[in-house]
């Protein structure tokens, strides 16, 4: 293929040549428009640049090809007929275009926002780094302000929140016997977003004055008055934001319209009903905080005064605005945990889960009460007196469903067949560290001690335990769990268990004493600390690079084990649900035949119980043909 061919084709080259060109089109829609409003200087660095921030990311998206098709249709041009040329993997290449095949935008998602992770890893290691013994020891007190904004933004919005969505565009469709997503086009483009927000968030470091500082919730009028690096978080959050919206919709859809035979709600999976009240929380949610950041950005940009108290603007809406996303978020990196945890406490129990109905309805019900509790994290903000004990009771109302799965989880694994492997080990993680959060998490509604703790270590203590031993540990169970179905190996089981040894143990010493500290009145958010802290500082510290590590066995399973690992069977952990079924990895357009689904998805123990059967597809006849 010629030079000027492969800048006419969508690929790579002609997205290296889009980029330039949406900096192009800032600087010549920004400068005229400058000059003609009589702005001074008419040249304006930081005014170009938040142009860039937009046009550049979609120009690259263009030159990708995401916009290919939609570009034709929209423009009236002939339909190109479908040769499903952009579906499937044949070669390790097709994991670096846009693909259409929902197995190949699961590893792509999964892969990405590992890089994201260990690079927020990496912050975090700096972080712990310069708090091993009081005063500077290595960054000063903006560039921690910056790791520790960055670190979150990109754990909430380029890993926890991207990794579930990773793993259930795997594995969700072949759970409902689906051929593929309900919009694959638009299920690509939602992965090439993702990558765009975390270059921007990591750029940030570059800009003059450093990367945004405010901490991952940004508040105004902080914000408003931040140097150029704030403006990098406010668009990433629009692409992440925009990413995750897309994939919800898609999930919404495909779950709603394309189960296989049989496949009623009630015999869905819990996976794919975590999946589905986490699709319903992100469209409903995720646009306020897209509203956020966009009043933020008009403000700085425009100068309008949305949270300029001075000329009528509402600070502390700001805060309403963003939490009431913010706390759903909470669940939206929880629901898909809960899935998985089902998944995997049930094979590997060999039991029925306890209470499958019950635990539906959970699902269901922390998405309503998800959006009744926001406020509890504006205690001491300044809010009206009389909003905080409504906000504290809904707060305590919202354990109970919580609480339902933890008590169903363990009837389910109370005298079952219980197998130790990695995928349950980390189950069993999980329920523990998540318990301990969500203990701290009804004393953090406690408006009393609420207002003692808040912004100390305890609140890091908290987060981390919901969010690391909750989430994380669920996502480990998960890609433990179905690395056979996605790669055809087996993974290094003696690997695993230390993997998990070594993040359960050094986890707890990472973050236990923080709740220690945290009462005893250290703040969370700065660089230095006062003298007695020093000891619990330094034990953190170095139990910190220990747990840090345990990843790195983590990474060598996996790469040896995708390489290397022993072929895996189509059903190694002798599971009932649909992707099983079929080989390991699956067929690119997932199923030889019609599924058809007969029973539940856990009938362990059940004699004669079958989930799905698979029945051929009805031969074509052919035309007879008239003798000569």
């Amino acid at each position: 293929m010629t030079v000027a061919a492969r800048l006419r084709a969508p690929g790579w080259y002609r997205a290296m040549l889009s980029v330039p060109l949406g900096i192009g089109f800032a600087f010549a829609l920004v400068v005229p428009l400058r000059a003609l409003s009589h702005y001074k200087p008419v040249v304006d660095g930081d005014a170009i640049t938040t142009v860039a921030l937009i046009s550049t990311p979609l120009a690259f998206l263009i030159g990708i090809g995401c916009f290919d098709y939609w570009f034709r249709w929209a423009s009236g041009a002939p339909t190109v007929p479908e040769d499903h040329s952009g579906h499937g993997a044949r070669s390790w290449r097709d994991y670096f275009r846009v693909n259409t095949d929902h197995k190949v935008i699961g590893i792509q998602y999964i892969v990405t926002t590992f890089v994201f992770f260990i690079a927020g890893g990496i912050m975090a290691m700096l972080m712990r780094a310069e708090l091993a013994a009081p005063g500077e020891q290595f960054v000063d007190s903006n560039t921690f302000n910056g790791l520790f904004s960055v670190h979150a933004s990109l754990m909430i919005f380029l890993f926890i929140i991207p990794v579930f969505a990773g793993i259930a565009n795997y594995v969700l469709p072949l759970m409902i016997g689906a051929p593929d997503m309900a919009f694959p086009r638009l299920n690509a483009l939602s992965f090439w977003m993702l990558p765009m927000a975390g270059i921007l968030m990591l750029a940030s470091f570059f800009a003059p004055g450093g990367a945004f500082n405010t901490g991952w919730t940004s508040y105004a009028p902080l914000s408003v008055d931040m140097p150029l690096g704030q403006t990098f978080f406010n668009v990433a959050v629009q692409f992440a934001g925009a990413s995750s919206v897309a994939t919800a919709l898609n999930f919404l859809v495909t779950i709603v319209t394309m189960r296989a035979p049989g496949m009623t709600f009630w015999r869905m999976p819990l996976l794919v009903w975590a999946n589905f009240t986490t699709s319903l929380l992100v469209v409903i949610a995720t646009p306020f905080i897209a509203g956020s950041q966009f009043m933020v950005l008009l403000d700085r940009a425009l100068h309008t005064d949305f949270f300029n108290a001075a000329n009528g603007g509402d600070v502390i809406m700001y805060q309403h605005v963003f939490w009431f996303y913010s706390h759903p978020a909470v669940y939206i990196m929880m629901l898909p945990g809960f899935g998985i945890i089902s998944e995997v406490i049930s094979t590997n129990a060999r039991k029925p889960i306890f209470g499958y109905r019950m635990m539906a309805f959970s699902l269901m019900a922390i998405v309503i009460l998800g959006f009744t509790v926001w406020a509890h994290h504006m205690f001491v903000s300044g809010m009206f007196p009389w909003l905080r004990v409504p906000m504290m009771i809904t707060t305590m109302l919202i354990a109970v469903p919580t609480g339902i799965k933890i008590f169903s989880w363990l009837a389910t694994l109370w005298r079952g067949v219980i197998h130790l492997r990695t995928p349950m080990l980390f189950a069993l993680g999980f329920i523990t560290m998540f318990t301990l959060g969500g203990i701290s998490g009804v004393m953090l509604a406690v408006i009393p001690v609420d207002i003692h703790v808040s912004d100390t270590y305890f609140v890091v203590a908290h987060i981390h335990y919901v969010l690391f031993g909750g989430s994380v540990f669920t996502i480990f169970a998960g890609i433990y769990h179905w690395f056979p179905k996605m790669t055809g190996r087996m993974y290094d089981e003696t690997l695993g268990k230390v993997h998990f040894w070594l993040s359960f143990v050094f986890f707890n010493l990472t973050f236990g004493p923080m709740h220690l500290v945290g009462i005893d009145g250290m703040p969370r958010r700065v660089a230095d600390y006062a003298q007695h802290f020093a000891f619990w500082n330094a034990f953190i510290s170095v139990s910190s690079f220990f747990f840090g590590m345990s990843l790195l066995v983590f990474l060598y399973n996996i790469v040896t084990s995708w390489r290397h690992g022993p072929k895996a069977v189509a059903n190694p952990w002798r599971a009932h649900t649909l992707e099983w079924q079929v080989s390991s990895p699956p067929p690119i357009f997932n199923f030889d035949e019609v599924p058809t689904v007969v029973g539940g998805p856990y009938e362990y123990g059940v004699p004669g119980a079958v989930h799905g059967v698979f029945k051929e597809k009805p031969a074509v006849k052919e035309p007879a043909v008239a003798a000569d």
